[in-house]
């Protein structure tokens, strides 16, 4: 059996498009960035997207195909003088027809070192392909943004994997010839794996590597499940993925979809967040339910307190609650509009002149205790005499609001 020691994933590295999987859309025989390089034409361009589904693969197989000097850099450990070194070869023989740099992980770099890249970007002597894991509107100075093409990678579906995974399986069958014989069932394996690795190419093929090595040239032998977890999921609690899920959680939840809201809360949960989604859930029962159904906030409050000291995964049944919960209920979001129409008032310096008989300062001097009139009220002015008679509260159409707004205007006479 030949030992090797460059990974699967590094050995079968496309070197082509066409042996690229996933991002058709991008790369098929009709995808836009194909469709752009076969017209001759190479742009600045941010690639965005998970680990593992072709960032880099693709930026060295549009390196190739250029005419231009290519430089590699890794943000991770390259400084401003790694970059300025780059940038000073545009200005020898070797580098008189440009320089592609390509930049992995470009979130790493400060805003002087990004800075530092746009005026040879702007004149065409460093033409950029930079590659991040992180949202790049967040992360990418926007005036390196604005130079360029920004387009997503998506995670890498199963079925768009298996192609590479048999290739692999056939690459490390080369180099033991003593491996067992192919199985009428082994697509079934590499599927497993596929899904085992959540849409990273990367992770599928060194679990395929793995269980190969541990059985002796008999993958479908092994356990898969003493290599892999079921389920695998981007768990960083400070960066893009994180705040995807979340995000998804509460925009099931606004389009009234339990399904989808019960899938992503499994999702934040099984990735080990349960402080995150305890705070989204509340948030969302005032931000998204609000007056249409007030009680949906005491309710989530107590499955969130009930989550908190339960802990996982029994967390996970009163959260569920809550989710399903408030997917179902009425909406209205018109408080949170309220509150938002507010606060742009005072950051625009409006509403300095308050009625005096509100200040204690003026001892309330003439204020009107609405308890003492009939049915509790009395025309008065309360907002700022600069507002004039601004409206920020507009009752919602849901039953809850609609009956608040007979009620007062039933006792205001209106």
């Amino acid at each position: 059996m030949t030992r090797q020691t460059t990974p699967l994933a590094e050995r079968i590295r496309p070197t082509s498009f066409d042996e690229m999987v996933g991002q058709e859309r991008l790369f098929g025989k009709n995808g836009a960035i194909r469709r752009i390089l076969d017209s001759g034409y190479l742009p600045n361009m941010v690639f965005y997207g998970p680990p593992g589904t072709g960032k880099t693969t693709a930026a060295e197989i549009i390196a190739r195909g250029s005419d231009k000097t290519i430089r590699r850099l890794n943000a991770t450990t390259a400084s401003l003088a790694d970059v300025k070194s780059a940038i000073a070869e545009t200005a020898t023989l070797f580098g008189s027809g440009g320089v592609l740099l390509y930049l992995d992980e470009i979130q790493y770099f400060n805003k002087k070192q990004q800075q530092t890249l746009l005026e040879y970007m702007e004149d065409g002597r460093v033409t950029l392909i930079a590659s991040t894991t992180e949202n790049p509107y967040l992360y990418v100075y926007a005036a390196v943004l604005s130079r360029s093409s920004v387009f997503e990678f998506l995670p890498v579906t199963p079925e768009e994997m298996l192609p590479a995974l048999r290739r692999g399986l056939s690459l490390l069958r080369s180099d033991n010839p003593d491996a067992a014989e192919p199985r009428e069932d082994e697509d079934d394996l590499l599927y497993e794996i596929a899904s085992r690795g959540a849409g990273d190419v990367r992770r599928a093929l060194n679990l395929l590597e793995q269980l190969y090595a541990a059985s002796g040239g008999d993958p479908a032998s092994a356990d898969i499940n003493l290599f892999a977890p079921k389920a695998v999921w981007a768990a960083d609690k400070s960066g893009t993925a994180h705040y995807d899920l979340l995000s998804a959680l509460q925009k099931s939840i606004r389009g009234s979809d339990p399904d989808a809201a019960v899938f992503y809360l499994a999702r934040i949960l099984e990735s080990g967040d349960l402080p995150g989604a305890v705070r989204r859930l509340q948030v969302i029962a005032s931000e998204d339910i609000g007056l249409a159904y007030p009680l949906a906030a005491v309710v989530t409050r107590a499955c969130c307190e009930s989550a908190k000291e339960l802990g996982m995964p029994e967390a996970t049944v009163p959260l569920s609650h809550a989710a399903v919960l408030l997917a179902t209920s009425p909406k209205s979001n018109t408080a949170y509009l309220a509150y938002a129409a507010a606060k742009a008032d005072i950051e625009a310096g409006l509403g300095q002149q308050m009625p005096p008989y509100l200040r204690p300062s003026n001892s309330f001097d003439g204020y009107k205790y609405p308890h003492e009139f009939e049915n509790r009220w009395v025309e008065q002015r309360y907002l700022p005499y600069d507002l004039g008679d601004k409206k920020y509260y507009e009752y919602g159409d849901c039953k809850n609001e609609q009956a608040a707004k007979a009620y007062w205007e039933k006792i205001k006479k209106k």
